[in-house]
């Protein structure tokens, strides 16, 4: 198959080691457990642990914190690992690669220290709120404010579409600490949530798809967060520091979308190759085989974007523009090749049992979160 024959050139003996004990820990820990998981709305607590014990965890942070002391390249291997099982449960990449980095950017040396070793370990689970009920790709708009008060930042604010909100340990709160108009007024403020009085997890939400992810309303009300846990000590800076993370996390969600067009290609072919119809399979009719080829073309291209874009990234210079082209385009050509394939199943992709329903389904969130794919297009159409 076109697909097989074809490597990322910025893969090595080390990243395809860490790709198949990823696979190897996906079809023994996750795929098992993925039904139950999507009853009850979120993976086991003692699962990241698990996962943390694999060595899965924080894969890209200094092993002086306790990570796995790699770059981006290895996230984008258990990202597109994760794709290909079709685990749309284990919200990692939130955790590793978005919320850890925050702490390792921008953290104070304390900070580090006190966080990022629990988060490597699976003993502590990270999430950061930005989402509010009102505000959505607009960050200016965040209306969750910080009051400070002695050593202490009173919270009070609603978020919403929280990833990891069930079992976060360590969360990001995006607040406002200023009048300052816009983006200004905005800090980043670490809220450890066990036992803390005045935060609460609101309602679980029922989504379309990615059932098993822990997704959550959350409630800080008179919330007391030390002002040490100020996300590199400065007021006003969270805008910026927001700005400086979003291209990561914009391309692994990039690196999914392509992971999960290829997953459903190679899926599909299967299925083509074994159904029967009129007496042959499908992949016998020219239409099936067209549309495959036309599949293929474009989850190979995905493929190769999203490599250009991991290898300009860890060489220090994918800027924002990139990582949102890689967004849109990828996220786009997922849910084109996802559908079509899901044709090719006729009323068995329609089923939930069917990996390619709950691909359709859980692929369509993806043109959304991170920024919305319209955005993308905005910041891509800014640096023209």
């Amino acid at each position: 198959m076109i697909l097989d024959d074809y490597r990322s050139p910025w893969l090595n003996e080390d990243l395809e080691d860490l790709g198949r004990l990823t696979r190897t820990f996906l079809e023994k820990e996750v795929v098992p457990n993925q039904a139950r998981w999507a009853e009850q709305h979120m993976v086991d607590r003692d699962f990241w642990r698990t996962a943390g014990r694999a060595g899965l965890l924080c894969v890209s942070i200094p092993e002086e914190y306790g990570g796995g002391g790699g770059t981006f390249a290895h996230d984008a291997v258990i990202a597109a690992e994760q794709a290909r099982v079709v685990d749309d449960a284990w919200a990692n990449s939130v955790h590793s690669t978005i919320v850890a980095h925050y702490i390792n950017t921008f953290g104070t040396e304390e900070q580090k220290r006190r966080w990022l070793p629990g988060m490597a370990s699976g003993d502590l689970v990270g999430a950061i709120a930005m989402t509010e009920p009102d505000t959505g790709s607009d960050l200016q708009r965040v209306r969750t404010r910080a009051v400070r008060d002695g050593d202490d930042y009173v919270i009070n604010g609603a978020k919403t579409f929280i990833s990891n909100g069930t079992h976060c340990d360590v969360l990001i709160v995006v607040a406002r600490t200023s009048d300052e108009p816009g983006g200004r007024g905005l800090s980043l403020i670490v809220a450890e949530t066990t036992g803390l009085p005045g935060f609460e997890r609101g309602r679980v939400l029922e989504k379309i798809g990615m059932h098993g992810q822990d997704t959550r309303e959350l409630s800080l009300m008179d919330v007391r967060v030390p002002s040490a846990n100020l996300l590199g000590g400065v007021e006003g800076s969270g805008f910026l520091q927001l700005m400086g993370q979003l291209p990561q996390e914009r391309l692994i969600i990039a690196v999914g979308a392509a992971a999960s067009a290829e997953a459903a290609v190679r899926q599909t072919v299967r299925y083509a190759k074994e159904r029967m119809a009129f007496g042959q399979d499908l992949m016998s009719f020219q239409n099936t085989r067209f549309v495959l080829a036309e599949c293929a073309a474009d989850a190979l291209a995905a493929r190769t974007l999203v490599d250009s874009c991991i290898s300009r990234h860890v060489a220090g210079e994918l800027d924002a523009a990139g990582a949102s082209l890689a967004k849109f385009w990828c996220t786009d050509i997922q849910n084109k090749v996802i559908d079509r394939c899901l044709q090719v199943f006729g009323g068995y992709g329609y089923m939930i049992e069917y990996p390619i329903a709950r691909m359709f389904a859980s692929a369509r969130v993806q043109k959304i979160y991170g920024g919305t794919n319209e955005i993308m297009k905005e910041l891509v159409a800014r640096s023209l």
